[in-house]
């Protein structure tokens, strides 16, 4: 499937897959981003990316991030709709930082993963839905 992506800084090398069995690619800061301690920062991702229609894009963090940075991902995973793709739709990821002192994500740095993914959109029928028993509410497993 063909995407079309720009770079913001087109000195930095576009996203890849690692492997041939990646289904995530790395995104890479365009700019060293300072996080101080208790904060929320906008990391810059340089890409702006035009997901086909039928597609998304998820945005997660990388598996690595906490364990490396101490860094969390504020939103758990973000979600790029495929009409964010003009040219001031520059991706970005919001992390946490938990810690008690500033944190720097370097430029250059791999920081999180996006992931195309098929969805489609609902056509709402408004009404109860029939044959389904109430399972107790919130967080209920019916046990």
């Amino acid at each position: 499937m063909r995407v079309p992506i720009a770079r913001v800084d087109p000195t930095l090398p576009l996203p890849r897959y690692a492997t041939e069995g990646s289904v995530g690619f790395d995104l890479i800061t365009r700019e060293t981003t300072r996080i101080e301690p208790g904060a929320i920062g906008l990391v810059p991702g340089n890409v702006i990316i035009a997901a086909p229609p039928g597609y998304m894009i998820l945005i997660a963090a990388r598996s690595s991030t906490p364990r490396r940075t101490g860094l969390v991902a504020a939103h758990g995973v973000g979600i790029i709709d495929r009409d964010y793709c003009g040219p001031e739709d520059e991706i970005h990821v919001q992390f946490w930082n938990p810690t008690d002192h500033p944190i720097e994500v370097e430029r250059g740095a791999r920081i999180a993963q996006a992931i195309l993914v098929r969805v489609e959109t609902a056509e709402w029928v408004e009404g109860q839905p029939e044959g389904a028993e109430s399972r107790g509410g919130f967080g209920s497993t019916g046990e």
